[in-house]
């Protein structure tokens, strides 16, 4: 990184204080202002307001640092930095920003930095508190605000209370996203929203909030309540989270740096899918014990649900897995008891023998759940995770699936940490299920290979509703919670009811085109994907083809085309090679013409909707205008790709 300094400390004394930062291309703006001692900003783009005077401030064991501020310093930077990312949507990104670092003391002589990060379409804030006799901090609350014109609307998903949900198992950031709903209008459970959170400012434009950067150091925080007026505050976690276990607030030794709340702005959702605002502020904790290998995996429990977790079931999709090409199976809840540990040294052979690694799942344990699956009591004290991880380690297990988290307070987020970093320790990459949205994790543990934290594929399985949604979910995932970090969504199913035997179970709704596609619109470093054995002999081999080689982590990404809740296309590149993929969630066919001018001239593979709802196969030229007229049925979808 290189930091050029640009103007030195001021002394400003002042009763009102305005500056400025803007984006490197100058369209992108925030106000920071200090009132009467209370700070607040505001956020301008392309002449256009998308954040009207919103506070900023927080209340500590040590004093406020919300109001009787007075301003001491200033300091701006350039920053220019290229990292990169094994694990995501983009390989290698190029952060360019400029940096303003506002000084503060407060009452008691302690200072309050603000900070805030502009980059072309991005905007990261954070704190951090200084003192000179002091030596720890506990932050009770933020008074972070986000005060939207009143034209705005929202795609928010609420957050839902501890306790609730099967088996106590919520909050599990698997909740409905509201869809163009007004702002003010009640959550469901009354205790605001999760991250991440797109407004649509009408006209003007589109914004996206979201949270990066939180280790232990720190806990995870959502959006309270809106009100009428458009604003919305930062909330820190619910007492009852975790069973009480653990604080609601946030304790650390000074100096402290807070989590970075990011605020993406563009004109069109392109920002939206394309940011990478969750990783450009955050640096790895620790260096990875090895290379952590992206995939595809098959997975028995999602069509053959809990029974299948048997010897002979996971042998039959140990061989699918080599058939296919793929690297890992996932071996899920219930094995010890159903396999039994004494068994799992001669399953994990076999899987190796046929080229296929192997991903186990467990139970996150501790007060905070009764789901009786297993195995319990291994990740939730070190001594036992030590002594799993090892023993894993022996047989050559390359990840674990963990589920069932129960909150986000400081105690969980450090909870997380510890099983990363523990698991890095035995080469073991991490997927957390019954979890809250990461938060930078690719980026800081290098381990860290997806995570879900959304209302997925499992629900495709459990009710016909989320079934007859399963379109609609491709065209709102995207723009929300895949855009800031990895979701293990579980894609690709051609079994025409989600059952086994395909003659009872929930019917599917969507076309086989639209499930080629859902491996590319959905990303994620192992894609969990739903086919069976059957499947190899249903379908056509240019369907099998795709969905042996597709890649799970992508060189770049680049949104096309789309409207939350109706549809969606994305392009993906890795290597020289395009993925470009579309979703149809209306009733009636879609007519697209796609602007792909970086591939002008050039032939390319389409696997379209037929009107029987399979999937057909042709070739097609983009045009000289670098344009390609594409066909969606109604819940269909549309998968092409270059040479």
């Amino acid at each position: 990184m290189k930091k050029k300094l640009i103007s030195a400390f001021l002394l400003l004394p002042v009763l009102a204080v305005a500056q400025e930062v803007q984006s490197p291309d100058g369209l992108l703006k925030v106000n920071l202002e200090l009132n009467q001692g209370k700070p607040s900003y505001s956020v301008i783009y392309n002449n256009k307001t998308m954040l009207e005077s919103s506070p900023l401030g927080l209340e500590t064991s040590i004093g406020s640092f919300a109001q009787g501020l007075t301003k001491t310093g200033e300091e701006v930077n350039q920053i220019d930095e290229t990292y990169t990312l094994p694990h995501a949507k983009a390989s290698r990104i190029h952060y360019v920003a400029n940096e303003l670092i506002s000084s503060y003391t407060n009452s008691e002589g302690d200072t309050l930095q603000i900070i805030f990060r502009v980059a072309n379409n991005d905007i990261s804030q954070a704190y951090r508190i200084h003192s000179a006799k002091k030596t720890h901090c506990t932050i009770n609350k933020e008074l972070t605000g986000f005060d939207f014109p009143s034209h705005t609307t929202t795609f928010i998903t609420p957050q839902a209370p501890w306790g609730e949900g099967w088996m106590r198992t919520k909050p599990s950031y698997e909740e409905e996203y509201t869809l163009d709903e007004p702002m003010g209008t009640p959550s469901k459970y009354g205790i605001g929203y999760t991250f991440p959170a797109l407004f649509h400012v009408g006209n003007d434009g589109w914004v996206l909030i979201s949270e990066t950067g939180v280790s232990s150091l720190y806990a995870g925080t959502k959006l309270s309540e809106g009100d009428r007026d458009g604003r919305y505050s930062i909330v820190f976690p619910e007492k009852e989270e975790n069973h009480g276990v653990g604080d609601a607030t946030v304790t650390a030794r000074l100096p402290l740096l807070t989590s970075w709340k990011t605020i993406t702005v563009g004109e069109t959702l392109k920002p939206i899918v394309e940011t990478t605002s969750a990783y450009d502020v955050v640096k790895p904790l620790y260096e990875p014990s090895q290379v952590y290998k992206p995939g595809k995996s098959t997975w028995s429990w999602i069509l053959w649900q809990d029974v299948s977790c048997n010897y002979q079931d996971q042998v039959t999709f140990i061989d699918l897995a080599a058939d296919l090409g793929y690297e890992y199976i996932l071996i899920d809840a219930l094995w010890d008891k159903q396999i039994g540990y004494e068994n799992m040294p001669s399953l994990i052979h076999y899987a190796q023998s046929k080229g296929v690694d192997v991903i186990l799942w467990y139970n996150s344990n501790g007060s905070w759940n009764d789901a009786p699956q297993g195995p319990h009591n291994r990740m939730d004290t070190a001594p036992a995770r030590h002594k799993e991880m090892k023993w894993m380690k022996s047989l050559g297990v390359k990840g674990i699936k963990v589920d069932f988290f129960g909150g986000d307070k400081q105690v969980t987020m450090k909870l997380y940490e510890d099983i990363l970093t523990d698991a890095n320790e035995y080469g073991i990459s991490v997927n957390f299920h019954g979890t809250t949205t990461p938060r930078g994790w690719e980026r800081m543990y290098p381990n860290h290979i997806t995570s879900e934290a959304a209302l997925v594929s499992e629900n495709l399985v459990f009710n016909q509703y989320w079934t007859d949604r399963e379109a609609y979910s491709s065209t709102i995932l995207p723009f929300t919670r895949n855009a800031v970090s990895g979701m293990d969504f579980g894609p690709v199913f051609f079994n025409k009811r989600y059952s086994k035997d395909q003659t009872s179970g929930t019917i599917r709704k969507t076309t086989d085109a639209f499930q080629v596609a859902s491996s590319v619109i959905y990303q994620s470093a192992i894609q969990h994907m739903g086919i069976t054995p059957n499947n190899l002999d249903e379908q056509p081999g240019y369907v099998l083809d795709f969905v042996k080689t597709v890649p799970t982590v992508w060189d770049e990404t680049r949104f096309i085309d789309g409207y939350p809740g109706k549809y969606f296309v994305v392009a993906r590149r890795y290597g020289n090679k395009w993925y470009i993929a579309g979703s149809n969630a209306e009733d009636q066919p879609k007519k697209l013409t796609l602007s792909l001018p970086w591939l002008t001239g050039q032939d390319v593979s389409v696997i379209y909707d037929n009107e029987d709802r399979t999937a057909g196969f042709k070739t097609a030229t983009v045009n000289k205008k670098g344009q390609l007229v594409i066909d969606m049925q109604p819940l269909g979808g549309v998968a092409i790709y270059t040479k």
